[in-house]
């Protein structure tokens, strides 16, 4: 069940979007989330596990798309725990949880196809730079993890920070293991 929304300050108070944008996106959102259904069907099909036709059984909480939308741009806004989130959606706390980790991803082919998703992977210094070309400044936030220290002498080496009291490394996507 989608809150009720009075107006764009709301809007953006629950979502952190406009109402303007929350309309465009809906409209990128509706057809990402049909790709990602009909898919979904094929999978289902090709695999002999389909029962219903796509439309069939029950609509769940969220029937709508853009009450899925703001399910997960809330989500994203607010960061509740699964016992809140379900609670302000009257979701049980695993069905919260189902429903995010598969409209997730949903969002964000929407904001891919929309053209405003970052890009988060470089190959190449180059590439990056690129990317970057129109900032002006740029920070980087980069924090350093606590690992294990790996048994392998090479692999130490290969992974030692500089310092000699404790085992971090700077965040990146590979755990260094």
């Amino acid at each position: 069940m989608e809150p009720e929304i009075r107006d764009d300050r709301q809007t953006r108070a629950l979502t952190g979007v406009s109402t303007e944008k929350l309309e465009l996106l809906e409209i990128a959102f509706a057809k990402a989330y049909a790709e990602a259904k009909e898919k979904n069907y094929q999978e289902q099909v090709k695999a002999g596990k389909r029962q219903r036709k796509p439309g069939a059984g029950q609509k769940g909480k969220l029937p709508t798309i853009r009450e899925k939308l703001i399910f997960v741009l809330y989500y994203l806004k607010v960061y509740p725990t699964f016992d809140v989130f379900g609670a302000q959606f009257m979701l049980a706390r695993s069905k919260a949880c189902e429903n995010l980790h598969f409209l997730y991803p949903i969002l964000g082919q929407a904001l891919v196809s929309l053209g405003v998703f970052p890009q988060r992977k470089f190959e190449t210094v180059e590439e990056f730079r690129t990317a970057c070309a129109d900032i002006e400044t740029l920070l980087i936030d980069a924090t350093e993890r606590p690992h294990r220290r790996p048994m392998d002498y090479e692999r130490q080496e290969e992974l030692y920070s500089g310092k000699k009291e404790s085992y971090g490394q700077k965040h990146s996507d590979s755990d260094g293991e």
